[in-house]
């Protein structure tokens, strides 16, 4: 498989088998960092990261993966960087390519990255747009792939705002590995139809199925994965909170959602997570509407079914998989 080159922007753009091929890779890595094996395999290259959007886990994970590869690493945050005020993206772009094996971009619109990878002679890979979160959907499969051993023929249900990033991403992601995926929120916040469309041919040729239901107990009955995000998106005005929060309430995964679901489900959460008042956002919410929980339960959070600690480790090892894939040597 060779991927040398590549852009890594959406997991539209990859085939079931290159997938396959990443998370294996990705497999491989983790078993080389628990067992202490270095694979500095890309000594000597220089990538740098654009972030428009704050992060915790993805910057960690591209510069903790940049390092075990050898790397350097230059992190650009947006007092560092003139992109798209006193420079154009493409000029930005240009520049970056002459002095950096590849760039990683976190940030907002989809056509940003695009943009960035149009002009750039050198890999670009797309930490998080308002679109899609490919690093994320890699880490995500390989992590419920570490519990169930397969990922075909698994049935896998999203709750919450279904036209985010997140859930676009699960569902081209659920379609392409040959998971049935299942979106549970009103109908008022369904992912758009055409790329609704698009997944459900891709599941066709899959073995499996793309279903949206605004009914809690028929979305949840008997599935392996359960997933959530926060309710309100990075970026989004906090004028959203209310509305959102009278939308999604019932929507929350708590003891009753995984009650409903096969006996040796799991949990996943991109993070960081509402589920108890330790976060300042957390406490203005509770003072403003009272909720002392938001997307999903402590108790859920907190028990054996939650696997989002493993899940978010697993952004190091999958974003290192993308990175040496897309810049490893003919001979490697």
């Amino acid at each position: 498989m060779n991927l040398k080159n590549r852009d890594f922007l959406k997991l539209l753009d990859y085939t079931p088998e290159e997938i396959r091929y990443l998370l294996d890779l990705a497999h491989d890595f983790k078993k080389k960092k628990q067992e202490g094996i270095p694979h500095e395999y890309l000594k000597g290259k220089n990538i740098a990261l654009l972030f428009e959007k704050t992060s915790t886990r993805t910057r960690c994970a591209f510069e903790v993966a940049g390092y075990d590869l050898g790397m350097n690493v230059t992190f650009l945050d947006p007092v560092s960087s003139q992109m798209g005020k006193k420079e154009s993206i493409e000029d930005t772009a240009r520049v970056l390519c002459r002095m950096y094996d590849g760039i990683e971009y976190r940030g907002f619109s989809q056509t940003i990255v695009e943009e960035l990878a149009n002009a750039s002679t050198v890999p670009v890979w797309n930490g998080l747009t308002n679109e899609f979160h490919p690093t994320q959907m890699l880490a995500d499969l390989m992590t419920i792939e570490e519990h169930f051993h397969r990922l075909k023929g698994l049935n896998f249900v999203f709750m919450g705002d279904g036209r985010n990033n997140v859930a676009n991403s699960l569902m081209v992601a659920c379609s392409k590995m040959g998971i049935n995926f299942t979106c549970c929120s009103p109908k008022s916040l369904w992912p758009e139809k055409e790329l609704v469309d698009k997944c459900r041919l891709i599941a066709r040729e899959n073995d499996c199925y793309v279903t949206l239901t605004d009914n809690v107990k028929l979305g949840t009955l008997n599935r392996d994965v359960v997933y959530t995000d926060v309710w309100v998106s990075m970026g989004e005005p906090a004028e959203v909170w209310d509305s959102r929060i009278k939308l999604l309430r019932k929507y929350q995964v708590n003891k009753k959602v995984i009650e409903n679901m096969n006996p040796n489900c799991i949990f996943l959460h991109c993070l960081p997570s509402f589920h108890d008042l330790n976060t300042s956002i957390g406490k203005e919410i509770n003072e403003k509407f009272g909720l002392t929980e938001m997307e999903v339960t402590d108790e859920v959070f907190e028990s054996k079914v939650s696997k989002v600690f493993d899940e978010a480790e697993n952004r190091m090892h999958t974003i290192k998989a993308v990175i040496y894939a897309t810049l490893k040597e003919e001979h490697e």
